[in-house]
């Protein structure tokens, strides 16, 4: 007949696998995460760096609109019409229909127009349109990385949790008495399903 604490031992090494296999689990998910947060600050950097240039673009553009416009305005001014046409002809594409539309409401008689054609709905800067859209997507990569670090921190913690266990499942084979052996392995136990419950709901990330 086989000792009554041999279903110790069982439960144990039972204990003792399934905890292993965990903790290499949340291991592995730690690394994948802090790489995931890597990943996220690269990008939110490169697309800071990237809404940078086009904003710089969007301004340097729009002084040559302003420059090239106060330089009609003075050949309007001067009723030189050859010049006029001179500076139209070399109106960038995304300007010239802000300008038509300026025009069109007929400012040098009509009070009411708008001051320049600037302020014109027509007046739209590729380079500023993509500026915006990359310092949105700074913020979405740059979000995603104290979420991705803490997730991170949330399978270390796991590992930590399951080398608890690991340790008690560990001791109860090592101890003598039979009441010390069975709190061991019930503490073990304990700890390994819960953590195992609170892993279970965190996100996963595979590597592909």
């Amino acid at each position: 007949m086989r000792p009554r604490s041999d279903w110790i031992e069982i439960v144990a090494a039972v204990l003792l696998a399934l905890a292993a296999v965990a903790t290499a689990w949340s291991s592995y998910q730690a690394s994948r995460w802090n790489g995931e947060q890597a990943k996220a600050a690269s990008r939110a950097n490169s697309a800071r760096t990237n809404a940078a240039r086009a904003a710089d673009l969007a301004s340097n553009q729009t002084q040559i609109d302003i420059a090239t416009f106060i330089q009609w305005v003075d050949a309007t001014a001067r009723n030189d019409q050859a010049l006029q046409l001179f500076y139209e002809q070399r109106f960038r594409p995304e300007f010239r229909p802000a300008f038509d539309a300026w025009l069109a409401t007929k400012p040098l008689t009509n009070p009411d127009a708008p001051p320049t054609p600037f302020t014109m709905p027509e007046y739209q800067l590729a380079a500023k349109a993509e500026a915006q859209r990359l310092d949105a997507e700074t913020e979405v990569f740059a979000a995603s990385v104290p979420r991705n670090v803490q997730r991170a921190t949330n399978y270390v913690l796991g590992v930590v949790l399951f080398a608890v266990a690991l340790f008690f499942a560990g001791m109860s084979t090592k101890v003598h008495g039979r009441g010390v052996r069975v709190a061991l392995v019930v503490l073990g136990c304990t700890v390994f399903l819960g953590a195992l419950v609170w892993i279970a709901a965190l996100p996963v990330s595979i590597s592909v």
